[in-house]
């Protein structure tokens, strides 16, 4: 029986317990996955999220402006599977005792008190998950970078909450109102464009650190440009915002006037992974090498943006679904090989495009590099909106049917490792279980 890698088989429970905590993209395609790779008798795979059906994260700007999104719920995407859903919210991790400790979300399920504390102190009762392997995929929330009333006076679309509060916001102001959206990132252009479409009588102002579209190739810039002018979207480039108040903004050089604010200056590693024992980086990501394994805690796995992994040119993968769902399809299949005394597959990621949608009726698709730097070719206006929406509704997809499209080889689980076969480094995740 091997424990020396925490991948012990037995600790007189029988079935090998993998905790997967968050079911963003990257969460929930990787207990797909697995309950696919893995002999249901072997393992119990635990999915841990706060809410009930599935987030598309890639379009909180829509649900921000009043459009319904799809509701797509766990209990139907994972029916069948085996994979157990707990609606709660993690409060800690403890990466030496191998532990989760959760609180319920709402009032489902009886909540049994093994954590310290808990309901005897009156608090919301307190539960420890153990678990055997662990997939951290906590994702990130908006990064305010301190910026003085940021946190209080302005609007992020990082999740539905905000997403939703935004659209009530929204919906109460009248004709001829400023908004102002902070950050020129993807999603900063995606919440300035679908905002400025699905409300012209509003004054829509974006505020870009550096010049509008500066990583993407001249043909992408010059697109974007155009539709932001034919949007009447007021762009201020170079502009650092210093502070935030109710009505307006202050930047380096002057005041906005801003009945709402919208800030989408990047992204920020979920703070639990700070308080634990895991190795991290500057940013709060968990460090891991290429088959997503805590570098520091061999029983951890890091997926999504909770991970930081060096891509091609040594640059971190950004933050986004594109690297979440190759990440998450490594994961699975690593654990599911060292489980299963297989050589664990090793696919270097890499990118071929940014989506860029640009309201409903346009879009951006910029091909980039293995190390996301674009090239010269872009494909713009509505086949780029189709393209756009095509690649959201993939990933949706394959997020909402998690066990579909994975070849069913469930193995049983190996008492000791045989690595024997090198993988073929010319597959990539999809096929290499296939051959």
């Amino acid at each position: 029986m091997q424990h020396g890698n925490g991948h012990g088989h037995g600790h007189g429970h029988g079935q090998h317990r993998i905790v997967v905590i968050g079911a963003g993209y990257a969460g929930v395609t990787a207990a797909g996955r697995l309950a696919r790779r893995l002999r249901r008798e072997d393992v119990a795979i635990t999915l841990v999220n706060p809410e009930p059906d599935f987030v598309e994260r890639v379009r909180t700007h829509q649900l921000a402006v009043g459009q319904e999104l799809r509701p797509r719920p766990f209990n139907e995407m994972f029916a069948g599977t085996g994979v157990r859903l707990r609606l709660a919210r993690v409060t800690a991790v403890d990466a030496d005792r191998r532990t989760v400790s959760i609180t319920e979300a709402g009032t489902a399920g009886t909540t049994r008190t093994t954590g310290t504390g808990g309901a005897a102190s009156g608090a919301t009762a307190v539960e420890e998950l153990p678990y055997d392997t662990l997939v951290y995929a906590l994702g990130s929330t908006w990064n305010t970078h301190d910026v003085p009333g940021a946190a209080e006076h302005a609007h992020d679309i990082a999740g539905r909450p905000g997403a939703l509060r935004l659209r009530e916001r929204l919906a109460a102001l009248g004709a001829g109102q400023p908004v102002v959206v902070v950050g020129g990132g993807l999603t900063g252009l995606e919440a300035a464009t679908e905002i400025a479409e699905a409300r012209p009588d509003l004054k829509v102002t974006l505020a870009a650190r550096g010049t509008l579209g500066d990583w993407l190739s001249p043909r992408g810039a010059r697109h974007l440009r155009k539709v932001m002018a034919g949007l009447r979207i007021t762009v201020h480039e170079n502009t650092t915002v210093t502070a935030v108040a109710s009505d307006h903004i202050t930047t380096t050089d002057s005041t906005l006037p801003a009945a709402v604010t919208i800030w989408t200056t990047g992204f920020a590693a979920h703070p639990i992974a700070q308080a634990t024992a895991l190795r991290i980086d500057a940013t709060g990501r968990i460090e891991v090498d290429s088959t997503m394994r805590s570098l520091s805690h061999p029983d951890v796995y890091a997926i999504g943006d909770a991970a930081l992994l060096m891509g091609p040119g040594n640059k971190p993968l950004r933050m986004s679904c594109a690297s979440g769902v190759p990440m998450a399809w490594q994961a699975a299949d690593t654990i599911a090989a060292r489980l299963t005394g297989a050589k664990p597959p090793t696919v270097p990621l890499r990118y071929f495009n940014q989506c860029i949608s640009l309201g409903r009726k346009e879009g951006l698709i910029q091909y980039v590099t293995a190390d996301d730097r674009a090239r010269p070719a872009a494909l713009t206006g509505r086949l780029a909106a189709l393209y756009k929406e095509l690649v959201c509704k993939g990933a949706a997809w394959g997020v909402a049917n998690p066990t579909l499209g994975v070849p069913t080889r469930r193995r049983a689980i190996a008492q000791t490792p045989a690595p024997t076969t090198a993988p073929n480094p010319n597959l990539n995740p999809a096929e290499a279980k296939t051959s």
